[in-house]
């Protein structure tokens, strides 16, 4: 059998890389900028971190798709299906609560679910994350989700657009799961089985149903931000009255939920719908009571991750393609063996500035060409007993066709000439064939 990914995973192959780091590179760029720093936590966990983060009233399809095994030594781990908890975990662990508040940090990398596969989903996937600790403010609330409408901005990605609203504060999630109890029980078998059980366990996940069945029953009710209590309301009005002060496009969703019990207040969306019905690129959303409940000290937080692959999905649809791959300038061709070690000793001198291939046997002038052709240099340069003697190459443009010797001390200079002088296809003033 040949070996294939596992199901839910790929490969990201080198012409693609350029688009991942340019990514990568402009969210550091643009939370650098703000004072986010970077932390990279392992890619997995004691269990119990992402048990305590999950809670026992949570979603039990999250606890479902983690990725739990023991190792050698007896120890369950968890491979991490998200970022907060492991980045709380290292904030908790390294006393980062004794830095001036709030601390900024982001991350990057893979995370792993055991979900359906479908567009932009995956077993393993990547995300961007972002932390905001230590700081309870309504404006810090707004920087958090300014600062991801931002990164999209930077990134040239149209068509962003942004959902916040509250799921208020514990008394007031307590009242809204006691409403809707009430109101859900009668018609409790008339629910999905999924929404039966988080019925049971936490009603506010229910607004999250996409069973058609389910969102009928809900049509009519009251949503989280309807119930706000006095202080959750002010706070939902500062936040909103910043974003608008600073020009962040944004509209008031009633349905924002997030269903853990330490979220509170702000719950926020971004969403493009380029990339179908599953439209969400990314969210966050005010976790207050997180850092206590992991061990630590009882400060407030805020935090966002957008996934990586969604958000490439959805610039390729825009036609707002990141990064470029470094085109090979310059393919060296040994056309003897004693040229063989000259052209890889010469590769090394000229790589300070460019990116250079070369062979690495001996090749007849034909099927050089032909080979820095297939690399996608934008010359050939030959070396042989000739040049050898001369103390030259001859360097040939392989989208003009011009063709020129070259003494080897004024090659460097030939090159930076070349990288900085465009030619445009076709036109060629070429000397001729080689003398082969």
């Amino acid at each position: 059998m040949r070996p294939g990914a596992v199901k839910g995973t790929y490969d990201i192959l080198p012409e693609d890389q350029p688009r991942w780091r340019a990514l990568f590179e402009t969210a550091a760029r643009v939370l650098g900028r703000a004072g986010v720093e970077e932390i990279t936590t392992p890619v997995f966990e004691h269990r119990e971190v992402f048990d305590k983060s999950v809670g026992d009233s949570a979603d039990l399809v999250v606890q479902k798709e983690m990725y739990t095994f023991q190792d050698r030594g007896g120890r369950w781990l968890t491979l991490r299906p998200e970022f907060t908890a492991g980045v709380l975990r290292a904030f908790i662990e390294h006393g980062m609560h004794t830095r001036p508040l709030p601390v900024k940090l982001w991350s990057a990398g893979p995370a792993f679910r055991a979900e359906n596969v479908q567009r932009g989903r995956f077993r393993q996937f990547h995300q961007v994350n972002c932390e905001l600790v230590g700081g309870g403010s309504a404006l810090l609330d707004a920087e958090a989700i300014a600062l991801l409408v931002d990164v999209f901005a930077a990134l040239g990605l149209p068509g962003v657009h942004v959902k916040v609203g509250s799921v208020g504060d514990p008394d007031d999630r307590e009242r809204y799961n006691a409403y809707l109890r009430e109101v859900l029980s009668p018609q409790r078998e008339q629910l999905s089985e999924t929404s039966r059980e988080r019925l049971r366990l936490n009603p506010l996940r229910l607004l999250d149903s996409k069973d058609e069945s389910d969102q009928m029953l809900l049509a009519p009710l009251h949503r989280p931000l309807d119930l706000l209590g006095p202080e959750a309301r002010a706070h939902f009005d500062e936040v909103t009255a910043a974003l608008g002060s600073w020009g962040v496009p944004f509209e008031v969703d009633r349905s924002i939920v997030r269903g853990l019990d330490y979220y509170r207040r702000t719950a926020f969306e971004v969403h493009h719908a380029g990339i179908g019905a599953q439209s969400a690129l990314g969210g966050g959303g005010r976790y207050d009571g997180l850092l206590a409940n992991l061990g630590g000290p009882d400060l407030p937080g805020i935090g966002w991750a957008f996934g990586v692959e969604r958000v490439l999905d959805a610039l390729h649809g825009e036609g707002a393609e990141l990064g470029e791959r470094e085109q090979t300038l310059a393919y060296l061709v040994p056309l003897d063996p004693e040229a063989v070690p000259e052209v890889a000793r010469l590769a090394r001198t000229l790589r300070a500035e460019h990116r250079i291939e070369h062979g690495y046997v001996a090749r007849n002038p034909g099927k050089g060409l032909r080979d820095a052709d297939r690399s996608g240099a934008r010359l050939a340069v030959l070396r042989g007993s000739r040049e050898r003697a001369a103390s030259a190459v001859v360097v040939k443009d392989l989208r003009s066709g011009e063709q020129v010797s070259v003494a080897l001390d004024d090659l460097p200079a030939h090159l930076r000439a070349v990288a900085g002088r465009p030619v445009s296809e076709g036109t060629a003033t070429t000397s001729g064939g080689l003398a082969r």
